[in-house]
């Protein structure tokens, strides 16, 4: 007989996808996403159910108590540097009401999946609380972080994982699989899969910036690098600059984050006089000239870079993994394709998560993209769940 696992959080149901192709049966699903909830009745049941799990509800803790396994994927948006990475989000209380379920009804196994973040010293209130909990209420804690490209996803995406067992200890000491490129998880796919990705139209702003942009590539002001393009080497688009004027923007993209003045934040604005000093010629009628452009702005009594997001624009290569997908992977501002100007197809993407081509995702792409973007890779969701069932029939071999 397989064993049975209870799902909380469980969006478009990668999870559980995972812990059914490992053999385990689901016996009920949670959450509070009607988008979610519909799509995971088309494509895994019906024994899903929308609630607001931060409630008490009497379905939840009968399906729970008869769980062998409870997963859970809380909200991460608090704890994700890419979102808020706030710690006093709301819906980092998520977590918490996961181990109170957990702890109260007590399956043999729990499984919860979160953000790298949720190690950051911000939210280390929020792990020790989790961890000391589930020992008081007698579970072997086995934290870890995996990266999917080591377990037949074709991306780069790093998720903690926390196991909480009372039939011994579960190791996350996974075996890694030969890597999955962009290539090979793309292979195949027609074109009936990919036209419904968004292409930047010829002769626009958009395209003249997709085409500096080479494979590995990204658009950024404040990294340097062969990965690196800069605005000033896009005139086209940004404006032109001449030699010196690129001399002190090359220079104050180093200088803005070699010298720090504050405690947090990635940078700091530059004076002219300090510029002036690690260039070795006069740049206060430079760096105006430069404001006028759009190329630097004023910040108190210092200069910035403009456009001093981190990376947009960037472009995969085909014989690497990609980046961790996210909830934006198809819009080509943030991620292009490898050869064209576009972003990836809802059916592209979900490849490069490891689903299954006859998973069906909804028809509007922003809920798709989200769906997919939040989701636990199952190929990734797999391997765990076939570490907690070698756990659970070593212990009932006994």
């Amino acid at each position: 007989m397989a064993y049975k696992f209870t799902s909380l959080f469980a969006g478009g149901g990668g999870m559980d996808l995972g812990f059914i192709e490992a053999g385990f049966q689901p016996i009920a699903a949670f959450d509070n996403d009607p988008v979610a909830v519909s799509s995971y009745k088309q494509n895994i049941g019906p024994h899903i159910r929308q609630i607001d799990l931060r409630g008490d509800s009497e379905a939840l803790a009968d399906s729970v108590s008869r769980a062998d396994v409870l997963v859970a994927g809380p909200p991460c948006q608090g704890f994700s540097t890419v979102g808020l990475n706030d710690p006093n989000d709301a819906r980092n209380q998520l977590l918490l009401r996961t181990v109170e379920i957990a702890c109260q009804h007590r399956p043999r196994v729990v499984v919860i999946e979160n953000v790298r973040g949720l190690l950051g010293i911000g939210f280390r209130k929020y792990l020790n609380r989790l961890q000391s909990a589930l020992e008081e209420a007698g579970y072997a804690v086995t934290t870890a972080t995996l990266n999917a490209s080591e377990h037949s996803v074709a991306q780069h995406r790093r998720r903690v994982f926390i196991v909480a067992s009372r039939v011994g200890v579960v190791s996350l000491d996974l075996r890694r699989q030969p890597p999955v490129t962009l290539r090979g998880a793309l292979h195949g796919l027609d074109k009936t899969h990919t036209a419904s990705a968004h292409v930047f139209p010829n002769g626009g702003r958009e395209f003249a910036i997709a085409t500096a942009i080479g494979p590995g590539q990204k658009l950024t002001n404040v990294r340097a690098g062969r990965g690196c393009v800069h605005t000033w080497a896009i005139p086209a688009v940004f404006g032109r600059t001449n030699a010196i004027e690129r001399r002190v923007l090359e220079g104050l993209l180093v200088a803005r984050r070699t010298q720090r003045v504050r405690s947090n934040g990635d940078a700091d604005p530059v004076s002219a006089a300090r510029l002036t000093r690690e260039l070795g010629f006069p740049t206060a009628a430079i760096l105006a000239a430069l404001v006028n452009k759009g190329f630097v702005r004023r910040v108190g009594a210092g200069y910035d870079l403009t456009h001093s997001f981190n990376g947009k624009y960037r472009r995969l290569v085909w014989d690497e993994p990609a980046p961790t997908v996210d909830t934006r992977f198809g819009q080509p501002r943030y991620f292009l394709h490898p050869d064209e100007h576009r972003g990836f197809s809802v059916r592209e993407t979900a490849r490069i998560q490891g689903f299954p081509d006859d998973y069906v995702f909804p028809s509007s792409g922003q809920h798709a993209f989200r769906l997919i973007g939040n989701a636990v890779p199952p190929p990734l969701a797999r391997a765990v769940a076939q570490q907690v069932l070698v756990t659970l029939n070593t212990y009932d071999a006994q």
